[in-house]
């Protein structure tokens, strides 16, 4: 029998299959990946698209900040980026940044160049490339209020360059470049950022961050906190009591119960006050058993 790996085009990178995931997100929970396929760099990456049979399906992921991979793995092949992909440039006002690299390291590149307006990304977990397709931001500041252009790759494996309006997001008044400012006082600003995120979120747990969506005109949490979910459990899975937004692996949970717990959160404050909260975590795969 003809495995989806014995299809693939030749790379220069890594390919493997059966692949763990449980150890690549936050939570520390979830399947395999059928092939996970680490590219040596930007033209192994092309090549491999380019080549590829569109029968096998592609998910990239980033460091799993904000993701759950189900127990039943991911079919096709996983792409994830290796630290070639995450180089960070000042340039003037500006910041050039890889799709894999940390949020946080490009505040901190930032900072030292003395370019203010990125200090929110030093409260954002991940990386660069999966801020941009979340639109992930904190404390007033996302990801569009910032983006100059981003380059990409395409499902051919084509190099495209994408402006801030291409990328889909909603339109934003802001500048689209950093403003000079005194690094220490950057600095001071991400640090106070960083401590506020500390004392609010249970960010040394095994977490996804955020959990739902901010309906218009509520917030997640106080819905979830109003619904009784408070530190309510499913197996090893529990609702944060620092922060009820936030769905924690307190030791061995599976990923069914994070989903499980998480969609029994929905359902009660959807009972309580008719609200679909919408998931903010990006949940892939399938269930346990189905990846055979």
């Amino acid at each position: 029998m003809t495995r989806p790996c014995d299809m693939l085009p030749p790379v220069r990178g890594s390919i493997q299959r059966d692949a763990g995931l449980k150890d690549m997100v936050w939570f520390r929970a979830g399947g395999v990946a059928e092939i996970l396929f680490r590219p040596a760099d930007v033209e192994d990456l092309g090549m491999f698209l380019a080549a590829r049979s569109t029968d096998i399906p592609v998910t990239v992921i980033g460091v799993g900040s904000n993701l759950l991979v189900r127990d039943g793995g991911v079919p096709g092949t996983v792409i994830r980026l290796p630290a070639s992909f995450g180089k960070i440039e000042a340039q003037g006002m500006r910041v050039r940044a890889g799709a894999a690299a940390l949020d946080a390291h490009v505040a901190r590149v930032a900072a030292d160049a003395g370019i203010a307006g990125l200090e929110f990304l030093r409260g954002v977990p991940g990386t660069v490339g999966g801020a941009l397709r979340m639109n992930a931001g904190c404390y007033g500041r996302e990801i569009s209020d910032i983006l100059v252009e981003a380059t990409a790759l395409d499902n051919e494996g084509r190099k495209v360059t994408l402006t801030r309006a291409e990328m889909g997001f909603s339109y934003r008044h802001s500048e689209v470049e950093g403003s000079p400012d005194a690094p220490e006082a950057i600095k001071a600003r991400m640090e106070a950022l960083a401590a506020s995120r500390e004392a609010a979120q249970p960010i040394r747990a095994k977490t996804g961050g955020s959990t739902f969506k901010n309906p218009q005109g509520a917030k997640a949490w106080e819905l979830i906190d109003r619904a009784g979910c408070r530190g309510l459990k499913v197996g090893a899975a529990q609702v944060s009591e620092k922060h009820c937004n936030f769905l924690i692996n307190t030791g061995e949970a599976t990923a069914s119960d994070i989903e499980a717990l998480g969609e029994e959160v929905r359902r009660r404050v959807r009972d309580k006050d008719g609200v679909s909260l919408e998931w903010e975590i990006k949940r892939i795969g399938l269930p346990l058993g189905a990846l055979a």
